[in-house]
C-alpha cells in the first residue's frame, strides 16, 4: 500500500526509480557485452561450470543455469510472500480491490497470447512460446511509473502492483503446467514430504526464518531433480512460512530479500539473459513471426486487453475505476503492463532454450528487447503528460458509482 507519509512515499519512489534504470542499465551492458570484442567471454562466463557437491551427491549446472533456476526462485519467493501480504491485508485484500486488476490482467493475458498464436499459427515449435507476452516486469514497470513523476495518482501504483502480481500468478501457472519436463516420481514424493514438513513447522507456530529457509533450500533441490520447475518451490516456500503482520517471519523475509531482489538478483538475471547477438540482423528481422509475435503481443496485445477489460468492467458497474485516475492514467498502466522484460526473457528461455536451433530463442530475445521498450516509452510518455483528474466533477462521480 502507499503510505500517506510523503517523505517514505518518495523515498519509496525513489527507490523503485533507481530500480529501473539498474535493469536498464544491465540490460545495455549485456547487449555490448555480447557485440563487442569481448562477445566470447561473455558466452564463456555464462557458461561456466558451476558444481556443488555434498558427499557424493553433486550438483553441476552452468552458471546461466544457476541464475535461472536459483536465483530467479528466490524472485519468484519474494513475489510469493508479496502477494501473501497484499492478499491478506494490503491492496488485494478484499474482492472489491481485486475485482478490476483481475479484469485487467485477465485482458492482459488473454489477447497477448491470442494474437502470439495468431501471427505463429502452424509452427508447433515457435507457438511453446506463446505465453512469453503474457507476464509484466513488476520491478521495470514500477520504475518507470516513478520516472513518470509525483503527479501519478498514489492508486495507479496500487493498481499496477496488483494488475502485475495477478499477471505473474498466472506466468507462475503457466510454467507449472507447461514447461515441466521428465517427471521424476522420487523427487515430487521427496518434495511433497519437504512441503509437509514446513507445514508443520508452520502449524507449531515455528518463527525462525532461517529454519524455513534451510528447509527451504531441500524443497528446492527436490523440486530441481523433479522435471518441475525449481522457481515454483520459491512460490510454495512463500505460501508456508507464517505471517501475521510486520512481526511475523513472512514480512521479515519479505523485507530482506527486497533490497537484493531490486539491485542485485534481477540486474544479474537482466544481464545474463539480454545479451543478444544482433551481428547480421536486418531490420526485416522484426518481422520474423516470433519476433513480431512477441512485440505485437506486449505492445499491441497489452494495451487492447488491459484497457478494453477495464473498461468493461467499469462500464457495467462491476469495478471502480482508480481515485484520482483518468483513463489516459489506464492507458498509460497498459502500456507500462507490456514491459515484460525479465519475466518474458525466463519464460522465453523455458520454451525455446531447450531447443537445438538457438534461432528462435534469439528472435523471442529480440521481440522482447523491443516489445518492452516502446511499451515502456509509451506509457512513460502517456503518464508523463497525462492531465491531472478534477476530483469533484461529475464525471468522475459517475464514473465511480456501481
Amino acid at each position: 500500500m502507499i503510505s500517506t507519509d510523503s517523505s517514505p512515499q518518495k523515498s519509496q519512489l525513489s527507490a523503485e526509480a533507481v530500480s529501473g534504470i539498474l535493469l536498464l542499465a544491465s540490460a545495455a551492458l549485456a547487449l555490448f557485452a555480447a557485440n563487442g570484442p569481448w562477445a566470447q567471454l561473455y558466452d564463456g562466463l555464462l557458461g561456466t561450470p558451476v558444481s556443488v557437491a555434498i558427499g557424493e551427491a553433486t550438483l553441476a549446472k552452468p552458471l546461466l543455469l544457476w541464475i535461472n533456476d536459483g536465483l530467479m526462485a528466490v524472485f519468484f519467493l519474494m513475489i510469493g510472500l508479496e502477494v501473501r501480504r497484499e492478499m491478506t491485508d494490503g491492496a488485494l485484500a478484499t474482492w472489491s480491490q481485486r475485482s478490476l486488476p483481475l479484469a485487467a490482467a485477465a485482458g492482459g493475458m488473454v489477447v497477448p497470447a491470442a494474437i502470439f498464436i495468431a501471427v505463429n499459427w502452424g509452427d508447433r515449435a515457435a507457438l511453446d512460446g506463446w505465453a512469453v507476452p503474457v507476464a509484466t516486469d513488476i520491478a521495470f514497470a514500477l520504475g518507470i511509473l516513478a520516472l513518470a513523476g509525483d503527479r501519478i495518482p498514489g492508486t495507479l501504483k496500487i493498481f499496477l502492483l496488483a494488475l502485475a502480481i495477478f499477471d505473474d500468478l498466472g506466468a507462475i501457472l503457466i510454467i507449472a503446467l507447461l514447461y515441466s519436463r521428465d517427471l521424476s516420481a522420487t523427487s515430487l514424493g521427496l518434495a511433497s514430504v519437504t512441503l509437509v514438513v514446513l507445514l508443520i513447522m508452520n502449524r507449531l507456530g515455528v518463527k525462525d526464518v532461517v529454519a524455513y529457509v534451510l528447509v527451504g533450500v531441500a524443497l528446492w533441490l527436490f523440486v530441481l531433480k523433479s522435471g518441475v520447475h525449481a522457481t515454483l518451490a520459491g512460490v510454495v516456500l512463500a505460501f508456508a512460512i507464517p505471517y501475521g503482520g510486520k512481526s511475523s517471519p513472512a514480512y521479515t523475509l519479505e523485507k530482506a530479500l527486497h533490497t537484493w531482489v531490486s539491485f542485485l538478483i534481477l540486474p544479474v538475471f537482466a544481464f545474463a539473459n539480454a545479451g543478444v547477438d544482433l551481428g547480421g540482423l536486418a531490420l526485416s528481422d522484426l518481422g520474423q513471426p516470433v519476433t513480431l509475435g512477441v512485440i505485437l503481443g506486449l505492445v499491441v496485445g497489452k494495451q487492447i486487453g488491459i484497457l478494453a477489460f477495464t473498461w468493461l468492467a467499469v462500464a457495467t458497474g462491476f469495478c471502480r475505476r482508480p481515485e484520482g485516475a483518468s483513463w489516459v492514467h489506464l492507458y498509460g498502466i497498459a502500456a507500462l503492463c507490456g514491459v515484460g522484460f525479465t519475466m518474458s526473457l525466463f519464460v522465453g528461455s523455458l520454451a525455446f532454450e531447450h531447443l537445438p536451433n538457438p534461432d528462435l530463442l534469439t528472435a523471442n530475445r529480440l521481440g522482447i528487447l523491443v516489445g518492452s521498450a516502446l511499451a515502456g516509452s509509451s506509457g512513460f510518455l502517456l503518464l508523463r503528460f497525462a492531465p491531472s483528474v478534477n476530483h469533484g466533477s461529475d464525471h468522475e462521480k459517475s464514473d465511480n458509482s456501481g
